[in-house]
């Protein structure tokens, strides 16, 4: 957390009023550039979102307190996740649902290829870095291949 001070950011502003536990003073996110790709089997990595952490409309503390406001344990090594992360223009959406309007605008990848959803054997990565001045802090990248569905062989 001390590395990310110096990116703490303002949290976009509440569209009405909050309930008391989710209240909070000062800044409560951080500026971490988020960059998401998908890669078909074989072919190259495609861009389709780049967002930011701190468009992240309910803060980690706020998630935290309405986690465990009704009494449920969080414990030291608990790991969070802060859900989808929307930006307000088309190539900031957190989704492909969102990214192809529901499938209707299919997203068109560097082989000429479409997808309106992530299809089997699809890698998604993402990658994420906070960068001010000439101070810049990388997070490496997470990526998953979609597997198909097993289907055990037929005697």
């Amino acid at each position: 957390m001390d590395a990310l001070e110096p990116y703490r950011t303002a949290s976009p502003k509440p569209e009405k009023e909050l309930l008391p536990y989710l209240q909070y003073s000062g800044d409560k996110t951080f500026d971490i550039n988020l960059e998401v790709f998908l890669k078909p089997e074989g072919g190259e990595e495609n861009s389709i979102s780049k967002s930011n952490f701190k468009h992240l409309y309910w803060n980690m503390s706020q998630q935290l307190a309405h986690h465990t406001v009704n009494g449920c344990p969080v414990i030291s090594g608990d790991m969070m996740a802060s859900g989808t992360i929307s930006g307000a223009s088309e190539d900031s959406f957190g989704s492909m649902l969102e990214l192809t309007w529901s499938g209707s605008k299919p997203l068109k990848l560097k082989d000429g290829s479409e997808r309106k959803f992530i299809e089997d054997n699809d890698t998604v990565i993402m990658r994420g870095f906070c960068q001010n001045g000439n101070s810049r802090i990388g997070f490496g990248e997470v990526s998953t291949k979609l597997l198909p569905v097993y289907q055990p062989k037929k005697k």
